[in-house]
């Protein structure tokens, strides 16, 4: 069984009803796996709504969130995001702080991340991905 967790562009096509986004992520996520919300990604997704006001998009965030497991960030996982971005620094490749947080989360807690931003995750270390193309 896999824990796969959610990264918000999954999220932010989920809330816009993209129905090949939804069938993928069934496709892909069936047969008894689970799914986790980031803490970092119900964040950005809910700044996100609340900042333009889109109070339709809002309720089903809510709804989504009430059926999936949001998870914290330790002392573990800011440890594991500072080695990411400094290694990440030392190669002249970073990314946003965010992504580094997800990532952290992910390999700190053994999930795989399902994402449509594959450019930025695949030069993370032990981050283990799926890509959901949207």
């Amino acid at each position: 069984m896999t824990t796969f967790a959610l990264d918000t562009n999954v999220v932010s096509r989920l809330l816009q009803n993209s129905e090949s986004a939804l069938s993928r992520l069934k496709a892909e996520t069936g047969k008894g796996n689970t799914l986790i919300l980031p803490p970092i990604v119900y964040y950005e997704v809910k700044r996100g709504l609340l900042a333009v006001n889109a109070t339709n998009q809002q309720k089903l965030f809510e709804a989504l969130c009430r059926k999936l497991y949001i998870g914290n960030m330790t002392i573990a996982e800011w440890d594991t995001a500072s080695k990411i971005y400094a290694d990440l620094r030392r190669q002249g490749t970073p990314i946003e702080d965010a992504d580094v947080f997800i990532a952290a989360f992910c390999i700190v807690g053994k999930y795989t991340l399902i994402t449509g931003n594959i450019k930025h995750f695949s030069r993370i270390k032990d981050l283990e991905l799926l890509t959901l193309e949207l």
